[in-house]
């Protein structure tokens, strides 16, 4: 069990993520600083972090025995991930953000057999008959009918241009994410420890977020003082703390794809905390009944499918064995 509860400890400092990027759009700042300002604020402090521990030169190592793979899905799992979320985020309320987030638990599952590498050689087909359980498929689709109804009881408040824009990049954001981080998990093979793993991914994808601060200047000037403070607290809470735990909760499952999805699920509580913090700092107005319905559909259905993908012999004893997290280097 213990996985699940970093994960949901990660969930907690994730919905930081989708407050703190409102309270910036309704102050009239640029999606494109709120995204790239995270990851150029996560660098030092990541670089202080992991030197610390005197692990630096394994990752950069790490980086040297591959850099295109590592600027490739550093890129996907990060740039694709996290400036489509910023620009959603223009478009609706925190919570209804981190609903609609919460795809990447289906996304996540069909999207498992493709990254294996042996799927070629058994076929596409047998490969998600094999990998995939059907119980944490039917609770992934719980799951997703509960985002739908999250997000009918938000429709008569958004154009359906809005509504559209938001979700399709949503969907880029939820299958860039657990792609990014399953492949490099791949890559590396448990060569690097999760803040290792997390500084590689932030400076192979730098290049990418100094192009989005050149382009957010360009067309909106420098960031404010709010921006630059919010963007700060993104950085520690969701940036840092909770990419650091997330990361270390799938790689201690990260041979057991079933085990992987149930943590993967625990992302879903983000709904709720990005809720109650959204209502109590910004008085935002509380879902419609369809809304409610679909958030119960949602945490209820994170629940089963932990529940689901635990092994037979945890469910009875009510513990799981976890795996090595790999060297700390």
């Amino acid at each position: 069990m213990k996985p699940l509860w970093i994960g949901i400890l990660a969930a907690f400092f994730f919905a930081f993520t989708f407050i703190l990027n409102r309270i910036m759009n309704l102050e009239g700042g640029s999606w494109a600083w709120s995204a790239s300002l995270r990851y150029e604020m996560m660098l030092p402090l990541l670089l202080g972090l992991v030197a610390l521990r005197g692990g630096i030169k394994p990752v950069l190592r790490e980086i040297r025995s591959n850099p295109w793979a590592w600027m490739l899905w550093s890129f996907i799992g990060f740039v694709l991930f996290y400036a489509p979320i910023c620009f959603a985020s223009v478009y609706g309320p925190g919570w209804l953000v981190a609903a609609t987030w919460q795809l990447t638990i289906v996304i996540g599952l069909m999207i498992a057999p493709v990254l294996e590498e042996g799927w070629r050689k058994q076929g596409l087909v047998a490969a998600f008959k094999s990998s995939i359980p059907v119980a944490a498929l039917y609770t992934s689709l719980i799951i997703l009918l509960g985002i739908v109804l999250v997000q009918a009881g938000h429709t008569a408040n958004i154009t359906g241009r809005e509504l559209l824009l938001g979700v399709l990049l949503i969907i880029v954001a939820c299958a860039a994410y657990p792609a990014g981080n399953r492949r490099l998990m791949q890559i590396s093979g448990g060569r690097l420890d999760a803040p290792q793993r997390v500084l590689a991914m932030t400076l192979c994808s730098l290049p990418f977020w100094l192009l989005l601060s050149l382009y957010a200047w360009i067309t909106s000037g420098p960031p404010s003082a709010g921006q630059l403070y919010n963007s700060l607290l993104v950085a520690v809470f969701s940036g840092v703390a909770a990419t650091v735990l997330f990361f270390q909760a799938t790689q201690m499952v990260r041979s057991s794809p079933q085990r992987l999805a149930g943590v993967e699920a625990t992302q879903s509580l983000e709904v709720v905390f990005a809720l109650i913090a959204e209502v109590i700092v910004l008085s935002a107005p509380l879902p419609a009944m369809t809304g409610w319905v679909g958030l119960i559909l949602v945490v209820g259905g994170m629940i089963i499918h932990s529940f689901a993908t635990l092994p037979k012999a945890a469910r009875k004893t009510g513990s799981v064995r976890t795996e090595s997290a790999g060297p700390s280097n």
